[in-house]
């Protein structure tokens, strides 16, 4: 049976349609930003040019924007209280936020055994004016190398959970906030025994941390906040993606992945809630032009982030001290940029300047971009006028005297450089102690103008740690292999899972300028003696026995061996739970040294550039089974797969443990070289620390103290020099 509409019913529903259309909204958001008036846009001459906006244009907008807000806040039965909560008030003007990797050398020291908060923040002030919060990860890219969690991460962090605490209470004690991550994804290392939003409201509760970012997320189910409550620890969730406009009733926060037009967009989370923080992330740009501009448009913030996963995106001179600019002025007029009230793109007099305005009682603040690539200076905003209201430039610091034109309304010049900032306030009153201290300030740094300081992106350097050579042996060591002198194509690329081929990304050897991913290098090497297997556990309980050596950072070390003695039966098996630094205490000991990445790769591969020890074919007789489970087994005896063995005759080299190489610095990252890759294969995400089974590929595990370089899938062997 057919179902038969009349034609009128048709021309019904469709007029419906259009009107359901037409209320929501003539400027739908797209993603996270709400898009301008047409009239904005410039236009080519073959396109019919361009005209300025009229104001029945602006108005036109701006009421849909308005009317848009209103009715989705019904829709969405919006409740705006949790940012009325004490403990969440500090979000509204915590404009500055990196993610630091807990790796970065400004954090902790490694040699002194502490954490280092005041020089990490005190570098951050020095170079661009500090920060109001802080996002400090863990986590991946070393997340997977075992099958610690992500809050296994944070406990293997120097110091276990009283050192953690301690950390974040001096981070509290210089007035910033501190966030960690989670990664919903992480369903392959160890189960944590409770649902997550319990897990992770515990041990924030623990530490003492203030927040969470959403990994990877498109907004942070209520389920987390609730549980956060229920624990009388309350949580600021900051999801990275875009969460469901509901969402921002508990979601405070979120990131800002922004696309940059020449004219600024609106945030759609700011417009719908005047007191959400914004923190835009564009973590790979490395001119922060328009992240700034559209911060300081928005009255929003950013994600100060440079420590990339361990490769260094250095903040240029001009857009450090940019961004100490921006940051005065948004922290002391943090009060008006909540505004309900908020006017994004107000008119002003000149081409490529755009403002919002911010009502505040008695008073009304201007955030001013110039987004031309040069200075715009005379007439710049038009304003009826009213008795008693003195005006000033804030961002110079000094008064302004209006000029009456021909319409009598008010106009304010001042002066706005290329990519520059500016900011005004309207007051009938005298600007109070706070408004005068920031224009004490802002004129002292304006005094400089932004295009005396230096806007040039530079890489940062790496350089390889040295390894001392040996004496040679008086004759042919125990379970020893001798590799003869020779020509190697040391060819040679990181598996890093982001960063493609950007400078930077990777490492730098002796014989390059730069960091990179892809390295080749033809070299001659001189005989020497490797470890035929990796040390086992039998072999490192000798040095122990011998030394009674015992790390100061203990926190992991012979993590699964119990009142001094490993696992029954594994006395052939590979030593794991090992740093660099009690791999290369054994190595002295033994008379030995940790290889070169380049020794360990021509023991394994030959002349011939073969990819995998035993050949150009996987087989998967010549490793261990994987295990893609939650626990690890542990690996296999170092013996058992004798079809592994090299040209030379060196055996377990892939697919058991990975095995630690050498050490590259740069002034903020510490990297281990580890090759081989290991028999752990967690699951269910590709974020997850990748393997490198073939010979022309290595790990870079980031290191930061033995506590979290520690690994239940990674070794070692050593070398001798001939």
């Amino acid at each position: 049976m057919k179902l038969l509409i009349a034609p009128f019913a048709i021309a019904a529903l469709l007029a419906a349609a259009c009107a359901v259309s037409a209320q929501d909204t003539r400027f739908r958001p797209e993603r996270q930003q709400i898009p301008t008036p047409g009239c904005l846009n410039m236009k080519g001459a073959w396109e019919g040019g361009s005209a300025p906006c009229t104001q029945n244009e602006r108005d036109s907008w701006l009421a849909d924007l308005r009317h848009w807000r209103d009715e989705r806040r019904i829709r969405i039965g919006y409740d705006g209280s949790r940012y009325d909560l004490p403990a969440f008030k500090w979000t509204q003007s915590s404009f500055f936020q990196p993610q630091m990797m807990a790796e970065d050398r400004y954090f902790y020291d490694p040699v002194a055994h502490r954490y280092t908060v005041d020089r990490y923040l005190d570098d951050l002030e020095k170079r661009y004016g500090g920060i109001d919060a802080v996002l400090i990860w863990p986590t991946y890219p070393n997340m997977g190398i075992d099958n610690r969690n992500q809050h296994d991460l944070i406990r293997s962090m120097p110091g276990g959970i009283p050192g953690v605490r301690q950390m974040i209470a001096d981070f509290h004690r210089r007035g910033v906030r501190v966030l960690f991550p989670m990664m919903m994804w992480d369903q392959g290392t160890r189960d944590p025994g409770m649902p997550w939003p319990e897990a992770i409201a515990s041990l924030m509760a623990e530490i003492g941390a203030d927040g969470i970012n959403g990994d990877t997320q498109d907004g942070v189910p209520l389920a987390f906040s609730l549980a956060a409550d229920k624990i009388g620890h309350p949580l600021v969730f900051e999801p990275e993606g875009d969460p469901s406009d509901e969402a921002l009733a508990w979601n405070v926060m979120t990131w800002g992945q922004y696309r940059y037009p020449f004219v600024p967009l609106v945030d759609k989370y700011k417009w719908l809630e005047t007191r959400h923080m914004v923190n835009i992330s564009d973590r790979w740009k490395r001119d922060k032009t328009d992240n700034l501009q559209f911060a300081f448009f928005n009255g929003v913030g950013w994600e100060s982030w440079e420590n990339i996963w361990g490769i260094w995106n250095d903040i240029t001179p001009r857009d450090a001290e940019a961004t100490r600019r921006v940051a005065t002025m948004e922290r002391a007029l943090a009060p008006f940029l909540v505004s309900a009230d908020w006017e994004p793109l107000v008119p002003m007099l000149r081409y490529g300047v755009y403002a919002s305005r911010w009502p505040s009682g008695q008073q009304t603040v201007w955030t001013i971009v110039n987004r031309n690539e040069y200075d715009v200076e005379g007439q710049q905003i038009e304003l009826a006028p009213e008795e008693g209201i003195h005006y000033f430039d804030l961002y110079h610091g000094v008064e302004l005297t209006p000029a009456k034109n021909q319409a009598g309304r008010n106009v304010l010049s001042f002066r706005i450089e290329a990519h520059g900032y500016g900011a005004l306030l309207a007051s009938s009153a005298a600007p109070d102690p706070g408004i005068q201290k920031l224009m004490s300030k802002m004129k002292e740094l304006s005094a400089t103008p932004l295009a005396s300081y230096s806007h040039e992106w530079k890489v940062l350097p790496q350089q390889i740690v040295p390894i001392a050579a040996t004496k040679p042996p008086s004759g042919a060591p125990a379970d020893m292999v001798k590799i003869p002198e020779g020509d190697f194509d040391f060819r040679i690329s990181g598996i890093e899972i982001e960063g493609f081929n950007d400078i930077g990304v990777d490492v730098q050897y002796p014989w390059e300028d730069t960091p990179r991913r892809f390295h080749d290098h033809p070299m001659h090497l001189k005989s020497f003696w490797i470890d035929k297997y990796p040390v086992t556990n039998a072999q490192f309980k000798n040095f122990l026995d011998a030394t009674h050596y015992h790390p100061q950072d203990d926190l992991n070390f012979l993590r699964e061996w119990k009142n001094g003695a490993y696992p029954a039966g594994g006395d052939n098996k590979p030593v794991t739970w090992v740093s660099l630094e009690d791999a290369r205490a054994y190595a002295a000991w033994a008379g030995k040294r940790l290889p070169h990445e380049w020794e360990w790769q021509y023991a394994a591969q030959g002349t011939d550039g073969r990819t995998y020890p035993w050949g150009n074919a996987w087989n998967a007789d010549a490793v261990p089974v994987p295990d893609k489970g939650r626990t690890m087994r542990g690996p296999d005896a170092v013996d058992v797969h004798p079809q592994g063995a090299s040209p030379f005759g060196v055996m377990d080299l892939v697919g058991n443990v990975w095995q630690w190489t050498e050490e590259f610095q740069d002034e903020h990252t510490r990297g281990g070289i580890l090759r081989g890759g290991s028999y752990y294969q967690p699951q269910g995400s590709i974020w997850y620390f990748p393997q490198a089974y073939k010979l022309n590929e290595h790990g870079k595990l980031l290191t930061m103290s033995p506590s979290m370089d520690r690994s239940g899938g990674v070794g070692f062997r050593c070398v001798v020099d001939s």
